[in-house]
């Protein structure tokens, strides 16, 4: 079976070998067909430091790392403005 992959960005850098990414979702709402955002965070493990607060980040499903990171950062750095 395949790995999810998820594009998201970077909230929190603060702890060391992870940071926190926010990835958000769009679909249309079913009564009242408007479009709704939903964002969900996740701990993914970042084996350099290598990502800051704000960067644009692909993530991709890995086995557990410790109590909450299942991810692992595969692609980044660049902001999310550009």
């Amino acid at each position: 079976m395949p790995k999810r992959v998820l594009t998201g960005v970077v909230v929190s850098d603060k702890q060391d070998k992870t940071v926190v990414v926010r990835v958000e979702r769009r679909y249309t709402h079913p009564l009242l067909k408007k479009t709704v955002r939903r964002s969900k965070k996740f701990h993914a493990h970042d084996e350099s430091n290598a990502c800051k607060v704000g960067d644009q980040v692909r993530i991709e499903e890995h086995k557990p790392i410790s109590k909450l990171k299942r991810w692992i950062v595969i692609e980044g750095g660049k902001k999310a403005g550009k």
